[in-house]
């Protein structure tokens, strides 16, 4: 079958817009918002809809959080950027706040998710060759096939995804990838003694959110101490309570040695991202080895600080995991012969899509569109469920209604 598709030429007025004057980088569904309010966002011509992607995880507090924007427009009314040539008085209260919250020494502020990636790659290196005493330009970091932490040349040169990487060469040396959720692979590629970190999302996000065994993480995380090796733990989209815990490897009590925040530490209101170490890592980068002229402004710190202060307050990490367990048995009770798969954990979830029809993921989508509740597709075949935290059981209970009718005609 083919999804209705009905576009408004309010709606495709915008669309030719982007069309003619942005780059063909993405292929969003063809709806064109122009507000939002906690899990709803609202269409050009005024229809509502569920959000359930969240900006990929950056509005875990819900749009246009009436604290995080209350802070927002003080700040900017005060001071927005100095840049790191002077001090602002927000950034110390940011640092102590921010690091006293995850229990680190240090904080190195960002903007992009990518950036903080590269931040924690640099800050590996450097301890490698620092502290570890790795040879000069010998430093290697583990990764996993399937990863996804960003698109600068640097990290699509160790994605395993052709659309990354296709035709961006030259690539960046200095990696391995092993296979996710493989703990033989990953024992195999620390006996190389100039590894100095392995990376990894503790769910993997763009790959379908792919949850690994338990207690991977933790064995993950007690071999790199053996083996004198940086645990990095990209939770820019599975952290600040999307999987039912503050962070993702909360669930495993594992204290990754550079942990890597974004997306939500704004409330979705501006880039922001921290890289959090102790002292050990952090003071190996000296004034004018690494910065970001917006990294650390005033208005990003005072926002982090409310967006945090939120997510604690309101109880999200708490209501994601009761929602995100509800919506998983919600949806495997529909039991539909299409749907392979259910996953997830606390309300980052994807149902995997087994159908002839290779585009049967995005028909979906679109008639989930028309019936009012917004998911992508990833990876063809894998649609995210990933509302705001702040869903309730009613609205979970209604968007599942919506799903449900969206695949009667599956």
């Amino acid at each position: 079958m083919h999804a209705v598709n009905t576009i408004s030429p309010r709606t495709q007025y915008f669309l030719d817009k982007e069309e003619q004057f942005g780059a063909h980088n993405y292929h969003p569904l063809p709806v064109v918002l122009t507000r939002g309010e906690g899990v709803f966002v609202w269409d050009v011509d005024d229809r509502r809809y569920y959000d359930f992607l969240s900006g990929y995880s950056a509005i875990n507090q819900g749009h246009c959080h009436p604290r995080i924007i209350k802070t927002f427009i003080e700040q900017a009314q005060k001071l927005t950027l100095t840049s790191r040539a002077f001090h602002n008085n927000m950034l110390g209260e940011f640092a102590e706040f921010i690091t006293h919250f995850f229990g680190y020494d240090k904080v190195l502020p960002m903007n992009t998710g990518a950036e903080a990636v590269e931040t924690g790659l640099k800050l590996a290196r450097r301890w490698g060759y620092e502290v570890k005493g790795v040879a000069p330009n010998k430093a290697k970091i583990i990764v996993c096939a399937d990863n996804f932490h960003g698109r600068t040349i640097n990290i699509v040169s160790f994605s395993t995804d052709n659309d990354s990487r296709r035709d961006f060469g030259p690539f960046t040396p200095g990696y391995e990838v092993i296979p996710y959720n493989n703990i033989a692979a990953l024992q195999a590629a620390l006996q190389d003694p100039n590894v100095v970190a392995f990376m990894v999302e503790p769910i993997q996000g763009e790959a379908g959110v792919v949850v690994p065994d338990d207690g991977y993480l933790a064995k993950a995380a007690a071999m790199c101490r053996e083996a004198d090796v940086l645990l990095i733990a990209d939770e820019i989209q599975t952290g600040l309570a999307r999987t039912g815990r503050m962070l993702a490897c909360d669930h495993e009590g594992v204290r990754p040695d550079i942990l890597l925040l974004g997306k939500a530490l704004s409330g979705g209101t501006m880039p922001v991202s921290a890289v959090l170490a102790d002292d050990e890592i952090m003071l190996t980068i000296k004034p004018g080895e690494h910065g970001s002229t917006y990294g650390g402004n005033p208005l990003a710190c005072k926002v982090a600080i409310t967006s945090l202060q939120v997510l604690v307050d309101e109880k999200m990490a708490e209501n994601s995991a009761i929602q995100g367990e509800y919506l998983r048995q919600e949806l495997l009770a529909m039991n539909h012969p299409h749907i392979s798969v259910v996953r997830g954990k606390g309300l980052f979830n994807a149902i995997v899509i087994e159908h002839p029809n290779k585009e049967a993921a995005w028909e979906i989508c679109m008639e989930m569109k028309e019936n009012g509740l917004l998911a992508k597709p990833t990876h063809g075949d894998r649609i995210r469920f990933a509302p705001p935290l702040l869903i309730d059981r009613k609205q979970i209970d209604e968007c599942v209604g919506i799903i449900k009718k969206s695949m009667e005609k599956w």
